[in-house]
């Protein structure tokens, strides 16, 4: 099976620093499929579940916040966001209060500002709840 090197880097953390068989993405305007030999482009992330295909034909999903993707002629990928973790990782109590919060926020109308601050913490709180809640059993 052929690969690509694949490195995924938080403001954190290196998520993931190693061969991989394809990534799934969660692009602006939906979702990207990366392989071996994809064409060099840059990709706009947002927040959304990632997928990443081992060589071993194993299945990583994550949850990671915006940010952006680079696919290299020589067949590397850097991917760079705020924050992206482990469906395992995600603490649930935590994610529902965060969505609460932020949900509240948004009904007090202030500035456009906190409207998008508030958008952007309402999307990764159901996007971690989502993929938290689809792996666990």
């Amino acid at each position: 099976m052929s690969t690509f090197h694949l490195k995924i880097i938080a403001y954190d953390k290196i998520f993931y620093d190693d061969e991989a068989a394809s990534v799934v993405l969660p692009a602006i305007d939906g979702e990207v499929q990366i392989l071996t030999n994809h064409e060099e482009c840059v990709v706009a992330l947002k927040t959304g579940e990632v997928r990443i295909g081992t060589p071993k034909g194993e299945m990583i999903p994550a949850v990671c916040g915006s940010g952006f993707a680079e696919v290299t002629s020589d067949n590397q990928v850097e991917i760079l966001v705020d924050t992206i973790e482990r469906p395992e990782e995600i603490d649930i109590r935590r994610a529902k209060e965060a969505k609460e919060r932020a949900e509240e926020r948004l009904l007090q109308h202030k500035s456009r500002m906190e409207y998008y601050r508030n958008t952007t913490s309402l999307a990764r709180a159901m996007a971690r709840l989502k993929e938290a809640n689809k792996y666990r059993h």
